[in-house]
C-alpha cells in the first residue's frame, strides 16, 4: 500500500543535536526567520511564522562531536509558498551579508543553500508549477542542477522580509547514506515511498505521490561512513507525518516481515532506524 501525497504526508519535523544552543537559536530565529515557540536551557522549538506546528527542534548536548564524516543530515529543506517569498529571502540574505554556499535551478524548483553555525546544511526553495516539471511516463520526475536566475528571483521580491512565511514547511530532507540499494529497500520497500529520480549509483530521491522528493539520499561522502553516535552533533531524528493509522499499521507489518526492529514512542509514533543508522519517527 503506497503512501498517498496529501497535506498530511510530509516531512513533519527535523530534530538537531547542537553544541551552542544560544547561538543556534539566534541564527534560526533572526537569520532564517523561524518562529521560536518554546525555549529552555536544553531545547528550542520552532515553527513557520503564523503557525504553532513545530518543524525544527534543537537539543543541546554536552561535549558533542562532529558528525560531518558520518551518515546523517545533508540538508533540511524549507519550502516557501512562492517565488516572491524566495526572492524576498534571497534579498534579505544579500543585504545582511549572510554566507551562501550555492543556488540552483533544479527544473522543478529554485533553491538557495547555506549552512547553520554548526555546519548543518540548509536549503530554502520554492516549487515551480507542476506544469513545468519534467514528469516521465514511468512517474519519475527528472531533476537537473543548473544556475538559478538570481536576478529574476530577486526581481520577484516584494514587501518586507517576514522570515519563513506562513504556509511554509519542511518540503524535504536530504540524507547522507551508505548503501543506496539498502536505502531503496527501506524507503521504498518498507515505507512505500516511490523512487522519483536517481543519479547513477550516487543518489536516489523518494516521494509519496506526485512530488519530486520528500527524501533525498546520497553517498557523495563515501559508502563506508560510520553511523552517528548518541553524542554526535547533527541530526537526531526526523519525523514523517503518515496519512492515517491504517498506513502506520501497514508499515508495522512490513517492518515485522523484514524483521526490522521498531519501538512505539510516547505519542504512539513508530520509531525506526534506516540501514545507515538514521532514526525516523513515523507519526
Amino acid at each position: 500500500m503506497p503512501l498517498q501525497a496529501n497535506e498530511q504526508t510530509m516531512i513533519k519535523q527535523v530534530s538537531l543535536k547542537v553544541n551552542n544552543l544560544v547561538k543556534m537559536i539566534e541564527f534560526y530565529s533572526k537569520t532564517i526567520g523561524l518562529r521560536l515557540i518554546k525555549q529552555s536551557q536544553t531545547q528550542a522549538l520552532f515553527s513557520a511564522q503564523g503557525s504553532d506546528q513545530v518543524i525544527l527542534q534543537l537539543k543541546k548536548i554536552n561535549d558533542g562531536a562532529s558528525s560531518l564524516a558520518k551518515t546523517g543530515l545533508y540538508h533540511t529543506a524549507f519550502l516557501l509558498p512562492t517565488r516572491k517569498d524566495l526572492g524576498t529571502m534571497l534579498l534579505w540574505f544579500l543585504n545582511n551579508k549572510v554566507t551562501l554556499i550555492g543556488a540552483a535551478d533544479h527544473g522543478y524548483s529554485e533553491a538557495i543553500y547555506l549552512n547553520d553555525p554548526e555546519q548543518n546544511g540548509i536549503e530554502i526553495y520554492r516549487d515551480k508549477p507542476i506544469s513545468e516539471w519534467d514528469i516521465l511516463s514511468n512517474g519519475h520526475i527528472k531533476g537537473v542542477t543548473e544556475p538559478m536566475d538570481a536576478q529574476a528571483v530577486l526581481a520577484s521580491a516584494d514587501g518586507q522580509w517576514q522570515g519563513i512565511v506562513p504556509g511554509s514547511k519542511i518540503g524535504h530532507i536530504h540524507l547522507k547514506v551508505n548503501d543506496l540499494t539498502e536505502t531503496e529497500s527501506f524507503y521504498n520497500g518498507i515505507l512505500g515511498f516511490d523512487v522519483k529520480d536517481h543519479f547513477g549509483r550516487q543518489a536516489k530521491f523518494f516521494a509519496a505521490g506526485l512530488y519530486h522528493h520528500h527524501i533525498g539520499t546520497n553517498n557523495w561522502s563515501g559508502n563506508q561512513l560510520a553511523p552517528m553516535a548518541s553524542n554526535d552533533l547533527g541530526l537526531d531524528y526526523f519525523s514523517i507525518q503518515l496519512p492515517d493509522g491504517v498506513t502506520s499499521k501497514h508499515v508495522q507489518k512490513r517492518l515485522g516481515a523484514r524483521k526490522e526492529p521498531f519501538e512505539i514512542g510516547k505519542q504512539g509514533e513508530l520509531i525506526v532506524t534506516d540501514p545507515s543508522g538514521i532514526t525516523l519517527h513515523l507519526d
